[in-house]
C-alpha cells in the first residue's frame, strides 16, 4: 500500500476500538505538525506509542488484512473516499465541525454536489400528512432554484424532500446513519434516481450497522453541510429536535414549520422557535411555503421572492 494514501490508514484507525474522529484528527495533524503523512507516521514507533495505547497498536497491527478486503470493496463499487485535509473534502464540515468532524467520508455518486449551496431537512419518521406536504413544497421550490437538499435518507420527512428533489431533477445528498456496504436505493426513489444529480453519503466504517448513536453523530453532519435547515415536524425528544438545537448551536438559520393549531406532532417546533428557530409559514404572495426567507437567510443571490414584500407583511400557517 502506497504511503501516501490517508484514506487507507484513516481506515485502519477507525477499525480499532476507542478510535473516533477526534483521535484520527489528532493523528493528522500530529502528522502535518512532522511535515510527514500518515502513512509515514505509522512507521514512527515512538510517536504512535503516545497517540495511542499498547492494545491499541497490537489491534492496529492485527486487522490489516480485514481492511485490504474492505478496501478492495470500496474500490470495486467506484466508492469516492475524502479525506479530511484533501480539497473535495466539504469546506463546511471542517470548518463547523473542528476535530470533531469525520476525518473521512464514503461517497457514491457526484461527490461534487457535497461544496454546493444546501438547504438541510430533518423531521419525524412518523411525520402527518400535513407535514410531509410542508416538507415536499419546501424541498421542491429549493430545489427549483439550484439547491442541494440534504437529508437522512430515513422514512418519512428525509425521503419525502429526496424525492421532491429528484422529481424536479435537482440534486440530493442522502447522508446515512450506518456503514457505506448497508447502503441500498428505496423503492420510493428507484424511479428518479440519477448518479450524476445523488451524493450518498457514510462517516461511519463500511460495515457499520445502524445504531441510535449513529444517527445521532449523522444529524449533526447534515446540520453542517447546510447553509440552513428547515425542521418540518418533530416531537418534544428524539433525533428530529436534537437535530434543530445542534442547528441553533452551530448559529446554522433554523426554520421550523409553524402549523394551525399546532398538533402534538409538532411540540418539538413550538419549542425550537422558543429557543430561536424562525417560524415557516405560508407566502401570503405566493401561497406557498415561505422559502423566501429561506433564501434570504443564505444569501441566495437570484431570490426572485421580494424580500421587502416578504419581511413587511405576516406570512400565514402553513397549514
Amino acid at each position: 500500500m502506497n504511503l501516501n494514501n490517508s484514506a487507507f490508514y484513516i481506515l485502519r484507525l477507525l477499525a480499532v476500538k476507542g478510535v473516533g474522529s477526534v483521535k484520527v484528527n489528532t493523528i493528522l495533524e500530529r502528522a502535518r505538525s512532522y511535515q510527514t503523512n500518515i502513512g509515514e507516521l505509522f512507521l514512527n514507533l515512538k510517536v504512535m506509542e503516545e497517540l495511542l495505547s499498547s492494545q491499541q497498536l497490537e489491534e492496529l497491527n492485527f486487522g490489516t488484512s480485514l481492511i485490504k478486503e474492505i478496501w478492495d470493496k470500496l474500490q470495486e463499487n467506484d466508492t469516492k473516499l475524502l479525506v479530511i485535509n484533501e480539497d473535495e473534502y466539504p469546506r463546511r464540515l471542517h470548518s463547523l465541525l473542528g476535530k470533531k468532524a469525520p476525518p473521512i467520508l464514503f461517497v457514491l455518486g457526484n461527490h461534487h454536489i457535497l461544496n454546493e449551496p444546501s438547504v438541510g431537512f430533518c423531521g419525524s419518521r412518523e411525520a402527518s400528512d400535513k407535514g410531509l406536504q410542508a416538507a415536499y413544497e419546501c424541498a421542491e421550490q429549493l430545489s427549483e432554484r439550484g439547491l442541494n437538499i440534504v437529508s437522512g435518507y430515513a422514512k418519512g420527512v428525509d425521503i419525502t424532500t429526496h424525492l421532491a428533489a429528484l422529481q424536479t431533477k435537482g440534486m440530493t445528498t442522502l447522508v446515512l446513519p450506518e456503514g457505506i456496504f448497508h447502503f441500498r436505493i428505496k423503492k420510493e426513489l428507484e424511479n428518479y434516481w440519477d448518479w450524476n444529480k445523488i451524493a450518498v453519503v457514510s462517516e461511519f466504517p463500511p460495515r457499520l450497522s445502524w445504531s441510535v448513536r449513529n444517527a445521532m453523530q449523522r444529524n449533526a453532519t447534515i446540520c453542517a453541510l447546510s447553509q440552513a435547515m428547515i425542521l418540518i415536524e418533530s416531537k418534544s425528544t428524539g433525533g428530529s429536535i436534537a437535530a434543530g438545537k445542534t442547528s441553533l448551536k452551530m448559529q446554522i438559520p433554523l426554520f421550523a414549520a409553524d402549523y394551525a393549531g399546532s398538533p402534538d406532532t409538532a411540540e418539538g417546533n413550538r419549542e425550537l422557535v422558543s429557543l430561536g428557530a424562525k417560524p415557516l409559514g405560508r407566502s401570503r404572495k405566493t401561497c406557498k411555503a415561505n422559502i423566501g426567507r429561506v433564501l434570504n437567510a443564505i444569501g441566495y443571490e437570484n431570490n426572485e421572492i421580494n424580500a421587502i414584500e416578504t419581511m413587511k407583511f405576516p406570512q400565514l400557517s402553513l397549514f
